[in-house]
């Protein structure tokens, strides 16, 4: 319940803006459709765990396809992952027509702000908003995410990279009246209320499965379901 008031605070009200996606997955054969969801980022969303391991099945692009299915039980639903390990956004958005765009998604995911410390926030910024205008001028619901928990960054120093990159997340998110996914503050407020960061973590820059529980949790938020259906 407290995600939901943080997401309309930032962006833009997680339970009406998915709404048209929510009544597709909501329909039965022979009135439904396939719906595709693009996860678009870094390692995070590639399911990197403790490099070289890929845990597909444990990261945040699977558990959403998992957990909308027990959602939606007549829905047919493409959870497509584009992300690549070490990737930054001005690398994803170069190849943002061609194999995100190509798969005609519904919704877009983007995550990139753990590698987007290496290019600065004005790169980052405009590879964002290049993503983001391609895909609202097609018409895609687009949830940007900040970035989950990193142990070499200072997590309550503002002036620290990685909250400089959430922030201009956020940001963008009220800009561009998109949904927001704050993997951030999610983190930080596991370990405010007396927590050890390490709970989450499978190495220095990724999440193990109960950080990924933590942003799959929020993504559901965004798909509520009306009580008539």
């Amino acid at each position: 319940m407290a995600f939901a008031t943080f997401a309309f605070a930032e962006g833009v009200d997680s339970k009406i803006y998915l709404q048209e996606t929510v009544d597709e997955l909501s329909k039965k054969w022979p009135h439904n459709r396939t719906i595709r969801i693009v996860c678009h980022g870094h390692s995070v969303p590639a399911g990197f765990f403790k490099t070289p391991k890929v845990d597909t099945f444990n990261a945040y692009p699977h558990l959403l396809h998992v957990g909308l299915k027990e959602r939606f039980p007549h829905a047919v639903i493409n959870v497509i992952v584009t992300a690549i390990g070490g990737e930054n956004s001005v690398r994803g958005a170069e190849r943002f027509e061609a194999e995100v765009l190509t798969h005609r998604p519904d919704i877009l995911l983007i995550d990139y702000a753990l590698n987007d410390r290496g290019v600065g926030l004005e790169k980052a910024r405009d590879a964002w908003v290049s993503m983001i205008q391609q895909a609202q001028s097609r018409n895609i619901r687009v949830i940007l995410l900040t970035p989950t928990g990193d142990h070499r960054a200072e997590l309550n120093d503002p002036d620290d990279p990685l909250n400089q990159h959430a922030a201009q997340i956020r940001k963008l998110a009220r800009d561009y009246e998109v949904g927001l996914v704050d993997s951030f503050q999610l983190f930080k407020d596991y370990i405010e209320a007396g927590n050890s960061l390490d709970d989450l973590m499978s190495q220095v820059n990724h999440p193990n499965r109960k950080g990924h529980d933590l942003v799959t949790v929020a993504l559901l938020d965004w798909f509520s379901v009306d009580e008539k259906n």
